[in-house]
């Protein structure tokens, strides 16, 4: 049995654009009111008047660059004024940078804006906000993986290391959080056309287009529906990770492409 948002509080990162747009519509869809964070606000102004014609409800949007602490704590303080109390994090904001071989690579320049988003980031929102999350009696941590957290592949060497840490810190997350009414899941996506590819490579259009040539991938709205499955849950019920892949992808690498 589906348990709706009935006026609960999620805060999302990275939710301009992508996975994080659309868990924000599905959030809100579902009852949840909604703290939305992103470096790029003039996206989300115009995804919270969306969510506002639909619902009825504005939320709360601020700027938000979790690879910069002074940035997370005003955010957070911007979060606690408006709302009091925090129930659902879903840490969302990530990226990967190219596909350079590590004997490749000219300096730590890529494999640093990875590592500062997709952990120290994930890591920093997780800890300012997880006092709220305990205290509300009902909380939920939703981190964003990737099936490369589960399998490498060359080219994605520092990429996919920073998503077999998600997945670890995850996993220990809801070992430090046992007895504490706070649920701990990750989303494991494989292929998902948003706009990841396109900053892979660093904006190439073309290239990005060939990563999904010839086969039917994920959206960003399928993404969603695991985030919203997870959290309205029957309280007692913690989903502690979802694997989904597109029917035409079996694997990093693995891909099934039709004419």
């Amino acid at each position: 049995m589906a348990v709706q948002g009935n006026g609960r509080v999620a805060v999302i990162t990275g939710a301009s654009a992508g996975i994080g747009a659309a868990a924000a519509k599905a959030l809100a869809g579902a009852g949840f009111r909604l703290a939305l964070g992103a470096r790029r606000v003039e996206r989300l102004a115009g995804l919270a008047e969306e969510i506002a014609t639909t619902t009825g409800e504005r939320p709360l949007t601020a700027a938000l660059d979790v690879t910069d602490v002074q940035s997370c704590e005003r955010f957070v303080q911007r979060v606690r004024e408006t709302f009091g109390s925090v129930h659902v994090l879903v840490n969302n904001a990530g990226l990967a940078r190219g596909t350079t071989y590590i004997e490749d690579a000219k300096d730590d320049s890529e494999w640093q804006v990875m590592i500062d988003t997709n952990v120290s980031g994930l890591l920093r929102m997780t800890r300012l906000l997880i006092p709220d999350i305990i205290a509300s009696g009902n909380g939920h941590v939703v981190n964003l993986g990737s099936i490369a957290g589960r399998e490498a592949y060359a080219g994605g060497s520092v990429y996919c290391a920073t998503k077999f840490a998600v997945r670890a810190i995850t996993d220990a997350l809801r070992q430090e959080l046992l007895g504490k009414p706070v649920r701990v899941t990750t989303i494991d996506p494989g292929m998902v056309e948003t706009e990841f590819s396109v900053v892979r490579y660093h904006g190439d259009q073309a290239k990005a287009d060939q990563v999904y040539a010839g086969m039917t991938p994920l959206t960003a709205e399928d993404i969603a529906d695991c985030i919203l499955f997870a959290v309205t849950r029957p309280v007692h019920v913690n989903i502690d990770a979802i694997i989904v892949k597109p029917r035409d992808q079996a694997g990093a690498g693995k891909v099934a492409r039709h004419d």
